[in-house]
């Protein structure tokens, strides 16, 4: 017998096993809804709301696989929206809040998308966004849902499209990348087991639920019974006073919102919250050594890492203590722990001649939207080309070097940027930090580190060149140095290197010298 693999397990389950449990507990100031009363949402109004949303799609007139889009900070309507599309034979496309107009039109328009539901905070920006049917959370969107109608029928495929989800923006135009139902169950249920999720688990929303679904933990906390705590905006303090409150226990995030999260520890009275209790998952970039140690002993948190792509839904590694490392001291584990991962079960990882990672397994896009050749170039051979540099040591644990696009050729030399941020990271003074390649004259290129510093602290651009020059080799450390008030990133935290470069690239043809 084989059954499809389909989201809408994840759902039933819970309904099932769990209805009458409080499933969600939403924001205090979300807009007015029909989810369920002030207290929370059990997992059985949960599958109503969601089970009213897929039917007022059918009244909209509706076919299996329509796109249906979505922007909006994390909610207890952005969860329905996973399943309410999904779970019921249509295609959820979740789109990045920190969009502008033009950007969303731009997805709305490649995605196909028919309705577009937009968070009230966004209406001002995007309520001008063109497509057939749109509606403003809230009373608006409400008229969506229809209570006690039976959606039409689908027959669960779980090889046809779940969700559309679009590349973070490190490339000029972003891709639809076609996750399929079985992807999705998948990598929800082995990052599950990875993880150790189970029905006394509280989750943290730290993550936006539009990135790779929530990285496929929404789907996986519902299935176990474990409670939904909706976060709508990261902030330092708070994620601490909600751990205190609900009990959390788990939560996924990029490192700056572990950075967040140490800054407030350092003014928070009294015991941290969480205190052997808490894990925290990080991906979106490699955290430096000294963030690892701080979760250990300054927050008394369990440190995992996985590494993966929007491509991949998203878990291709991961890394957590295991028993072989108890007794290394807190930097030897920190250490062993900032490598990206061991393969995920299921996952194969290779590299290719030069450097670039492959990866093959059940989680792999089904292909770009509407772009075959796209498509083809990253499934070439057989394998996932992930566009990242990295090594597999002789532990089969993955070691990301750098962006491709990203490592710095000088003089011949390749300099990995990672590494000399983590050099200036380790600088007492530095809160944030980048390293790009920027054209010169003589060595083709040369390194250069854009800074923000900490609050209260101060340091020269000299006095950290130094502070490099005593640690790596010449060749890698910065020849120059920019203080700045902030990087520019994605909603989740990653770098965007390509809009920090091209202010120093401007009147060369490419970012290459």
């Amino acid at each position: 017998m084989q059954v499809p693999l389909t989201v809408t397990d994840y759902l039933r389950r819970a309904a099932l096993v769990y209805g009458d449990r409080i499933g969600v507990i939403d924001e205090p100031d979300q807009p007015a809804n029909p989810l369920g009363g002030d207290d929370g949402i059990t997992y059985q109004q949960l599958e109503e709301t969601s089970t009213a949303l897929a039917a007022g799609l059918d009244d909209l007139g509706l076919a299996d696989q329509a796109r249906v889009a979505i922007v909006s900070h994390n909610s207890a309507r952005m969860l329905v929206h996973l399943f309410g599309t999904s779970a019921f034979g249509r295609i959820g496309v979740p789109i990045n809040f920190r969009l502008g107009p033009d950007e969303v039109q731009y997805i709305v328009d490649h995605s196909g998308a028919e309705v577009l539901v937009i968070d009230p905070e966004l209406e001002a920006s995007l309520g001008d966004v063109r497509v057939e049917h749109r509606f403003i959370i809230g009373e608006e969107s409400d008229s969506l849902y229809k209570f006690g109608v039976e959606p039409r029928p689908w027959e669960p495929d779980e090889d046809s499209t779940a969700t559309i989800n679009y590349t973070s923006g490190t490339t000029a135009r972003p891709k639809g990348v076609e996750l399929t139902h079985r992807s999705l169950w998948i990598n929800a249920a082995t990052f599950g087991w990875h993880t150790g999720v189970n029905d006394r688990d509280v989750y943290l929303h730290t993550l936006p639920m539009f990135h790779v679904n929530g990285w496929g933990m929404p789907y996986a906390m519902t299935a176990m019974g474990a409670q939904h705590i909706v976060l709508r905006k990261v902030d330092g303090p708070e994620i601490l006073r909600r751990v205190e409150k609900h009990g959390v226990t788990i939560m996924c995030g990029a490192p700056a919102v572990l950075s967040a999260i140490l800054g407030a520890a350092e003014d928070w009275d009294g015991e941290i919250p969480g205190r052997g209790q808490v894990r925290f998952c990080v991906a979106g970039a490699p955290p430096p050594s000294q963030i690892i140690e701080r979760v250990e002993t300054d927050l008394g948190w369990e440190f995992m890492q996985l590494y993966g792509l929007t491509e991949t839904a998203p878990l291709l590694t991961i890394n957590r203590n295991r028993a072989e490392w108890d007794d290394l001291s807190t930097s030897e584990r920190a250490s062993k722990l900032g490598r990206a991962g061991a393969p995920a079960l299921g996952i194969s990882m290779t590299t290719t001649p030069d450097g670039e990672l492959l990866a093959k397994g059940n989680v792999i896009l089904k292909s770009y939207w509407n772009q075959p050749e796209a498509s083809a170039d990253a499934l070439s051979g057989g394998w996932f080309h992930t566009g990242d540099g990295g090594v597999i040591d002789d532990e089969n644990f993955v070691v990301i070097s750098d962006r491709k696009k990203d490592v710095i050729i000088t003089g011949g030399e390749n300099v990995s940027s990672i590494e000399v941020e983590d050099c200036l990271f380790d600088h007492s003074a530095v809160a944030e930090v980048a390293v790009i390649g920027v054209p010169d004259e003589k060595w083709g290129e040369t390194v250069k580190a854009l800074v923000v510093l900490s609050d209260g602290d101060s340091a020269t651009e000299q006095e950290l060149i130094d502070h490099c020059r005593d640690r790596i080799a010449h060749f890698k450390c910065p020849t120059s140095i920019d203080l700045v008030e902030e990087l520019a990133r994605t909603a989740t935290g990653k770098l965007q290197k390509f809009k920090l470069r091209e202010r120093y690239w401007q009147g060369h043809e490419r970012e290459i010298n």
